[in-house]
């Protein structure tokens, strides 16, 4: 999983939020947004979410690990009062740092807006949404127009995305093809 920034910050991810004050000397408790973890061993430089359209530069001081939560202390952030003022806020890195997520593996951000295909090569829509299930994640695709049955307004296909059914992914091209198992397709109907 990885989570995209807010609007306007297209060019950073959000890699943690934070949570709430730790201790008296300024350091927080923050939720890990990212797959990697270890990336935050040596992180010193980070933005921090505000609010506005830019994100501000933030130093870390110094970062750990305490009873399995991330604890976060920023270059001058020294009392509680002041990390109280971090209390929501997303700790973003730039875009062109992000982790290669590994092969067959992708973020949300590169998955939505792409094409879905079946092998035939006809369009089925485009991909809207990813949605976790706790085991395999579904892909919510919008309809295209002649693809669409019902013609409705909330006419989505869910398609599990799996490799044995989202056989190709090419995210320069922005397609997916699947090769849906018999009667999946017709479920969405």
């Amino acid at each position: 999983m990885a989570v995209d920034a807010p609007n306007g910050t297209d060019a950073y991810i959000a890699i943690a939020r934070i949570l709430r004050p730790r201790g008296r000397a300024g350091e927080v408790v923050a939720e890990v947004l990212t797959d990697f973890p270890g990336r935050f061993s040596g992180l010193r430089q980070v933005f921090l979410e505000g609010g506005g359209d830019t994100p501000q530069p933030a130093e870390l001081a110094e970062v750990w690990w305490h009873d399995g939560r991330l604890i976060l202390r920023f270059v001058g952030i020294d009392s509680i009062s002041k990390a109280e003022g971090l209390r929501g806020r997303l700790v973003l890195v730039p875009q062109q740092e992000r982790v290669d997520p590994g092969e067959r593996r992708y973020y949300l951000s590169e998955i939505v807006g792409c094409t879905v295909l079946d092998r035939g090569g006809s369009a089925l829509g485009e991909v809207v949404d990813v949605e976790p299930t706790g085991g395999v994640d579904l892909l919510r695709v919008r309809r295209m127009k002649q693809a669409s049955r019902r013609g409705g307004e909330n006419d989505d296909l869910l398609i599990p995305f799996a490799e044995e059914i989202c056989s190709e992914i090419d995210l320069r091209a922005r397609r997916i093809v699947i090769e849906p198992p018999e009667g999946l397709l017709e479920l969405n109907d």
